[in-house]
């Protein structure tokens, strides 16, 4: 990866990084859905002229009721979820947590589309579920004051995300990223369009609160979708994927610097349970291609001599 590109990289995690703390922000006085619904319709109105001026139109015309679809999948359900979260949680245990999606999302592949994960892909989906049933633990309390319903507010929106990976590849792939990405901001905005104005808060909104909800729109969403496609365009999938490990190190960051929000060791130990386990589910630790599997098909070490 080219100095650019790297550069490219860790700005996108920060971007995504930084989600959490505007949603927060914003939820504060909009509440969750209402952060939700202006977060995408200030995204898909950012998007819609450059899908407009790309060409590519007609093809989300052609694939328009599916894409509408996927968005709530993709979009509005699971940034409600996430500004509900946030308002219980610290911003850098929801970033953790949300660093779970590629498990679900192999989970889901493997139940829907019949992906079979081979062994260390498996070790991998069971380490990762290892790292946040410690890291929830003792967090899972569903009593009045208790952080239970925002840990599965969490985890309920990183199923979504992975429900709708799988959806896409069955009935969207080839299509446009700009198509399908400002297609399903679009669909998440009429689809929460409703609940947002039956939400909307009955005092007035602070001037940092509608700055907060404008940059997770613009940069979190829309920037970053922009950003996260060029990037797969030209470093590969597999290069870009590894984003999910640098997004929760902005989170705690920001958490820290900005919110005050401790940082604890044993966050930071299942955090990185949970990055080893989406490493492995995700093939970007592939142990079989370390150079140890390789001695094995060497003489062996009792055929050599000193000297």
């Amino acid at each position: 990866m080219s100095p650019r590109l790297a550069a490219e990289f860790i700005f996108l995690a920060s971007l995504w990084g930084a989600s959490f703390l505007f949603m927060r922000q914003a939820a504060l006085e909009l509440g969750p859905v209402a952060t939700a619904g202006v977060r995408v319709a200030v995204a898909a109105a950012v998007l819609l002229p450059l899908l407009a001026l790309s060409g590519h139109w007609r093809a989300f015309r052609a694939h328009a009721a599916r894409i509408l679809f996927v968005g709530l999948l993709n979009a509005g359900i699971p940034f409600g979820l996430f500004a509900y979260a946030v308002l219980s949680i610290s911003t850098g245990l929801t970033a953790i947590l949300n660093a779970t999606v590629p498990l679900f999302g192999a989970l889901v592949a493997w139940l829907w589309l019949g992906e079979r994960p081979g062994r260390w892909r498996a070790l991998g989906l069971a380490l990762g579920f290892v790292g946040v049933a410690l890291l929830s633990w003792n967090k899972a309390s569903f009593r009045p004051g208790g952080t239970g319903w925002a840990v599965l507010a969490c985890l309920g929106a990183t199923v979504l995300y992975a429900i709708a990976a799988s959806y896409t590849k069955k009935y969207l792939m080839g299509i446009a990223p700009l198509a399908t990405t400002t297609g399903s901001l679009l669909g998440a905005t009429l689809g929460l369009a409703v609940p947002t104005l039956l939400t909307w808060p009955t005092q007035p909104v602070s001037p940092s609160a509608w700055a907060a909800v404008a940059a997770a729109g613009v940069l979190c969403t829309a920037l970053a979708y922009l950003l996260y496609f060029r990037l797969i365009e030209a470093a590969g999938p597999a290069k870009t994927l590894t984003v999910t490990f640098l997004i929760p190190v902005f989170a705690l960051g920001y958490g820290a610097a900005l919110l005050g929000e401790a940082i604890t060791p044993w966050m930071v130990g299942c955090g990185a349970i949970i990055m080893l386990g989406v490493g492995l589910a995700t093939g970007i630790i592939d142990p079989g291609r370390w150079p140890l599997r390789r001695l094995a098909t060497l003489p062996s070490a009792s055929g050599w001599r000193g000297r």
